[in-house]
């Protein structure tokens, strides 16, 4: 039998006054539980709903499948196992589910384009449930809210994710809601925040071990964490002190490491960046100990084979010295270098394998394993290694995909973005390894500070 975590008392009075609220937002940090506690109240709210017919929509139809349907299995599937089948309803994709009250179909769809509102006129809904709802177009989501307006008993459902306080949900919808909620005019209105420490289904040691893995007075940690609207602005790596990080070349000589591999970022017309990166024991430190960065002039037309050749000539002496170093990860978008380093390296006789670098979990993934490690006092890196040292004091967030519903790193060519993009590379294949030490502190390193 699968032990399921308790409802905290917010949670559980979110629940109860959703039966009685048209408007319904559960707000907050990531993994804190907003998906499955609005799902218990959309479907607690399902049983007895007078309409029919329903929807249920995210920023794709996909995404509307995985968090409401599945949900890792407490979606809608699982809510009302035994009376749940899926299929098609006037040519849409729909679920439907026997109720006390009669037949409820749920029609899926998704919002993130402005054409997506056409695809659900034609209905009334009873209710909605749009989760990640600041995510979706903005065109799509007051059609969603007008198409509920002639409903015998009016209930939406957003879950969603804190963006920057001017987004236009926040704008154009919510802070209105608040403000007449205020002022006692908004009775039917219920919101709930919640965060990652009322998720009773996280261990306490896990929980505990991910907390440790977060500067608390980042950006980062005042939204994903805490869950609070903030705007993206100041720097991304708050830890990053040079003194305490740069080592010199003595420092660099006298540590052991028991697995090392390189990081390249190939550039066109941007710069080319490699960086070799060693682990010490039992995965503890990270250290860059070396760095080659090119940036090609328009008259040199740096081709693959000759960018090929030169990385080579760079690596082979690290190579000589620390034959642990096996593995070079390179940007996956590189196929053609990929394959004329692969040529030149088995050419000079360098056994290395030439691996696509992984981006499946996105930059920002990348990003806090770095913010982790400095943090945690685990991150060292060569002195001269001029370019990654003033990107980590320069990098910034970029405001614009932020307002927009994402995070990235500015990237406009104002500091050197690619020594940090090859130091990523070297790095996050060992991910694992590295978040297995996170809740533990490093010895202290022999590096000798310049």
């Amino acid at each position: 039998m699968i032990p399921y975590a308790p409802l905290t008392k917010s949670q559980s009075e979110y629940i109860r006054r959703s039966q009685g609220s048209w408007l319904n937002v559960a707000e907050g940090g990531k993994r804190a539980g907003k998906n499955i506690i609005n799902l218990i109240a959309w479907a607690a709210s399902l049983e007895t709903h007078p309409e029919k017919i329903h929807l249920a929509a995210g920023v794709s139809l996909s995404a509307a499948r995985m968090n409401i349907l599945d949900s890792n299995g407490f979606g809608l599937k699982y809510l009302f196992a035994g009376r749940y089948r899926e299929g098609k309803y006037e040519g849409r994709e729909a679920a439907f589910i026997r109720t006390p009250a009669g037949e409820k179909v749920i029609l899926i769809s998704g919002g993130k384009k402005v054409d997506d509102a056409a695809r659900i006129k034609g209905h009334s809904y009873g209710s909605a449930y749009i989760t990640e709802v600041n995510e979706v177009n903005e065109v799509f989501f007051r059609e969603v809210v007008d198409r509920t307006l002639a409903s015998r008993r009016r209930q939406l459902f957003f879950d969603l994710n804190p963006k920057n306080p001017t987004h236009w949900f926040y704008r154009d919808f919510l802070d209105y809601q608040d403000e007449q909620k205020k002022l006692g005019k908004n009775p039917g209105y219920n919101y709930g925040h919640f965060t990652i420490l009322g998720n009773l289904s996280i261990p306490e040691e896990r929980l505990r071990t991910v907390l440790a893995q977060y500067n608390r007075e980042s950006l980062w940690f005042q939204t994903d964490i805490l869950g609070r609207r903030l705007a993206a602005s100041g720097r991304i790596y708050g830890d990053y002190e040079r003194s305490r990080i740069a080592v010199d070349a003595a420092g660099i000589a006298r540590q052991r490491f028991t697995e090392l591999t390189v990081g390249i970022d190939v550039g066109g017309t941007d710069a080319t960046c490699a960086v070799v990166t060693g682990f010490t024991p039992g995965w503890r430190e990270v250290w860059h100990i070396a760095s080659l960065y090119h940036k090609q002039g328009i008259s040199e037309k740096m081709t693959e084979a000759r960018y090929a050749s030169l990385i080579a000539d760079w690596i082979a002496p690290y190579k000589r010295r620390y034959p642990r170093l096996v593995n070079c990860y390179v940007d996956s978008a590189a196929k053609l270098f990929r394959a004329a380093l692969r040529e030149e390296l088995a050419k000079r006789r360098i056994g290395m394998r030439v691996i696509p670098s992984d981006k499946g979990d996105g930059i920002l993934q990348r990003i806090e394993l770095t913010c982790m490690l400095l943090m945690q006092g685990r991150l060292r890196a060569a002195a001269d290694m001029a370019q990654w040292h003033e990107a980590m004091e320069a990098a910034v967030w970029d405001e614009g995909e932020y307002e927009k519903g994402g995070w990235a790193r500015l990237d406009n060519g104002s500091y050197p973005v690619d020594a940090l993009d090859a130091a990523e590379y070297s790095v996050y294949p060992m991910k694992r390894f590295l978040e297995a030490q996170g809740s533990q502190r490093p010895e202290r390193s022999e590096a000798t500070t310049p």
